[in-house]
């Protein structure tokens, strides 16, 4: 008897990948930008453009939240596709990274995705004029760095090592390093030739 053929994958559908990380971005991200200030909007917090200040001023205001959202969504893009490409994983705390992502923006600072989102949120409150908006970034930042000091960073240290402890001791938390950090050569430890702390736990 034949043993039938497998069916021919569909071309049209995505790889399941690429629903891993829909998810992952519909479920944070999109929450965190869209869902939650649409909420504070609706509330009656906003918007007021610019914060009504008038004129070239008012103008001023929404060009450069305008930069700030542009800028956000440019940043996250760029670590979305990092983790799926050099760490193999999502954003999601529940399907992480199966490599440390010592790549692009993250040889500056550690956490480049949520300086990213914190970016796109900045750049919403200036130009819906919201105050409702300015605490929800504010809250969303703090509640980040609590939650990196008390449980991601310990993880990161338990899974990766000595790996990540050289690359947390040289790049900092949220100001970014001047100069792009390397790591070092394999078969060595510390920094990395030129690759000196910079403030690292900033």
């Amino acid at each position: 008897m034949p043993v039938p053929e497998p069916a021919a994958p569909d071309p049209h559908q995505p790889p399941a990948g690429v629903w891993r990380h829909l998810a992952a971005i519909l479920l944070l991200p999109g929450t965190v930008t869209l869902v939650v200030p649409a909420a504070i909007l609706s509330s009656g917090d906003g918007p007021d453009p610019g914060f009504g200040v008038g004129g070239i001023a008012e103008a001023a205001v929404i060009a450069a939240g305008a930069v700030l959202i542009g800028a956000g969504v440019l940043l996250w893009a760029w670590t979305v596709g990092l983790f799926a490409r050099v760490g193999k994983g999502t954003l999601a705390p529940w399907d992480p990274t199966r490599r440390l992502v010592l790549e692009g923006p993250y040889r500056h600072l550690r956490n480049p995705m949520i300086s990213g989102v914190f970016a796109v949120l900045a750049g919403e409150a200036l130009v819906f004029g919201s105050g409702g908006l300015a605490t929800w970034a504010a809250a969303f930042f703090a509640i980040n760095w609590i939650f990196f000091v008390l449980h991601e960073e310990p993880e990161l240290e338990r899974r990766f090592g000595e790996e990540y402890r050289a690359y947390r001791a040289a790049v900092p938390r949220w100001i970014p390093r001047r100069t792009a950090w390397r790591p070092a050569p394999a078969g060595e430890t510390g920094y990395g030739a030129g690759n000196g702390p910079e403030g690292a736990t900033r």
